[in-house]
């Protein structure tokens, strides 16, 4: 495998002291090289390093030095993932607006480069952004679709996020019962490919978690998120297997 695949199979695993080496030993080689997407890939990887430690402002100054030098590259693959990462950060930073233009700037640069498992990770963010803005009818609308391209395109990786989409739907509709048990699934789902969340997911797990804990009490969460655990997601969101 190469930098890209290694370091993000790292990231994903959580381990994050290896991100940041390998990293920044990239971003020296890449540089030496001339070669913008590694350094890009680099940037991009401690920008997403700094979120999931909670430095936002260092996420998104990571990013902006990656998206710099995706544009000075004038290769506008290059640009994808830093403008993913500074939708992101504007989504946890609260500014659901500015998160909402970026997430629809990114799915058009996305469907421009033929990417369509991209475009459909971010409608998911997207759709976040919709719920977070109290936009039910349009979040609803969002995840349904997305939940049936992932399993139609049998898209593995992108199962535990429809899974978390479920659990937050079910959130604030107020179904904490159903919230705790699809936390359940989610992370089941992650474990069962190996990952970890991204930082924006994780903490809108976070969330969710404590929602329905306080809800409905720390008994009654485990025992729902035990059930959750044992089901498969396409059972849980009650597709016919036959």
């Amino acid at each position: 495998m190469g930098f890209s695949e290694n370091v993000r199979s790292a990231f994903r695993r959580s381990e994050t002291d290896a991100v940041v080496r390998m990293s920044e030993a990239e971003i020296k080689r890449a540089q030496a090289a001339g070669d913008p997407a590694g350094e890009v890939e680099a940037r991009y990887s401690l920008a997403r390093v700094a979120i999931r430690g909670g430095d936002l402002a260092g996420g998104e100054a990571r990013a902006r030095e990656a998206l710099e030098v995706a544009q000075r590259s004038g290769d506008r693959s290059l640009e994808e993932r830093p403008r993913h990462v500074l939708a992101a950060v504007a989504r946890m930073s609260g500014d659901l607006f500015r998160a909402r233009d970026l997430y629809w700037e990114s799915i058009a640069l996305n469907e421009a480069l033929g990417q369509p498992e991209t475009v459909n990770s971010e409608y998911h963010n997207l759709a976040f952004c919709e719920l977070g803005l109290g936009n039910l009818d349009a979040a609803r609308t969002l995840f349904a679709e997305n939940r049936d391209r992932v399993f139609r395109n049998a898209w593995a990786d992108f199962v535990p996020y429809v899974c978390v989409a479920g659990a937050a739907l079910a959130s604030a509709e107020g179904d904490h019962s159903r919230a705790a048990r699809m936390i359940g699934v989610a992370d089941a789902a992650f474990a069962a490919v190996g990952q970890v969340p991204d930082p924006d997911d994780a903490a809108d797990l976070a969330r969710m978690r404590a929602a329905a804990t306080e809800a409905l009490g720390p008994a009654a969460f485990d025992e729902e998120y035990a059930v959750g655990q044992r089901l498969e997601p396409k059972t849980a969101f009650g597709y016919d297997e036959r």
